[in-house]
């Protein structure tokens, strides 16, 4: 296996530094349940990744045969590996090439080998690091009761949105919206004030816990909860694309979804959303699928479409009001990790012309 140098790709969106930032941070890039032996395309924060599994062991590396340049993903597979379209070299374990079919008794240089980088297979993801640091390593994002008896696992199929990946997550993390959004899936237009609520940050981003009457069951459930019931949604941001957010409803029943926005470049996000819920365990699971994707569908207007493109870390930027505590805690939380408003006021992206 090669060691990659942790530098940005050509034609990289992303300043520099701020893609280094991120490249140290694990991000998800595929559902575990997608790869297999064929080779599988993925970007991320502009990389263009090959994903494949052999003998139980998952590769992310480089999308490019160190031989001639060609995309791997172009190719096919055998048991031993991935194999090159152009000239039929074949990659197996760690990316290590273990073929050369014009010289089969050649001893298989180490130049050969593919340029491959950390994995973690979790919740569902495939998760990879591109600038890992075993001295130093970024923790993963930690979904709560993934792992618990009774709770069922899901794994939504991902989907894209032509946004930046923080404008999604502060989305995500934003309570104020759902009286104006979401009418159609499970908020009520009336229902519009949002109570006080307070983040408490973390090693990992910040935490909060948001209760309101505003309900969760599906606008066309006869569902409802009792009189004067509290929802409580609690939040939980891993800096930098990762939330979690587990409502609580009546009873001892949960409901946890994470939002992984894995940034494919600086205007592009896909969304992966693993599921865990102990209740209503014989709905379908397309069901779920079908649900969860409206809801996000009915963010994606908006975040599509807010200016600037980027997300202002530099508070006097944009206008505030009470409930945006969250979103507040979020970007004063990219900031403490490194990230600045750069000289043109657009430090994540670079062309940004139509930002300024």
């Amino acid at each position: 296996m090669t060691k990659p140098q942790p530098t940005p790709p050509a034609h990289c969106t992303f300043e520099p530094e701020d893609w280094l930032r991120l490249a140290k941070c694990w991000h998800p890039v595929a559902r575990a349940c997608d790869i297999g032996p064929a080779p599988v395309k993925a970007t991320l924060l502009d990389e263009q990744l090959v994903i494949y599994r052999i003998k139980g062991q998952v590769v992310v590396a480089r999308d490019v045969c160190p031989h001639r340049g060609v995309p791997l993903t172009l190719g096919f597979h055998d048991e031993e590996g991935i194999v090159c379209p152009y000239h039929g070299l074949r990659f197996g374990e760690d990316g290590r090439c273990n073929r050369i079919p014009s010289s089969p008794d050649q001893p298989v240089p180490a130049k050969l080998n593919l340029t491959s980088f950390a994995v973690e297979e979790r919740y569902g993801l495939i998760w990879t690091c591109l600038a890992f640091d075993p001295e130093n390593p970024m923790p993963l994002p930690v979904m709560p009761h993934w792992h618990d008896d009774g709770f069922q696992q899901i794994n939504c199929p991902a989907f894209e949105v032509n946004g930046f990946a923080g404008r999604q997550v502060e989305g995500f993390l934003d309570v104020a919206h759902f009286a104006w959004i979401h009418t159609d899936t499970f908020a009520d237009p009336d229902n519009q004030v949002v109570p006080n609520y307070n983040p408490q940050e973390t090693a990992f981003g910040f935490i909060a816990d948001y209760w309101s009457s505003v309900g969760n069951y599906p606008a066309s459930s006869e569902f409802r909860a009792p009189e004067g019931f509290q929802w409580l949604r609690h939040f939980e941001m891993h800096l930098p694309f990762t939330a979690t957010l587990t409502i609580h409803f009546p009873g001892e029943a949960r409901l946890v979804i994470m939002n992984a926005a894995s940034p494919v470049s600086s205007r592009i996000t896909r969304m992966f959303a693993p599921i865990a819920r102990n209740f209503d365990l014989h709905v379908p699971v397309e069901d779920v699928h079908a649900f969860n994707l409206r809801v996000f569908e009915e963010d994606r207007l908006m975040v599509e479409t807010q200016r600037p493109e980027r997300l202002p870390l530099d508070l006097t930027l944009e206008a505030h009001i009470p409930a945006d505590r969250s979103s507040i805690a979020y970007r004063r939380g990219l900031k403490k990790m490194g990230f600045e408003n750069a000289r043109s006021e657009e430090r994540f992206s670079r062309n940004a012309e139509t930002d300024l």
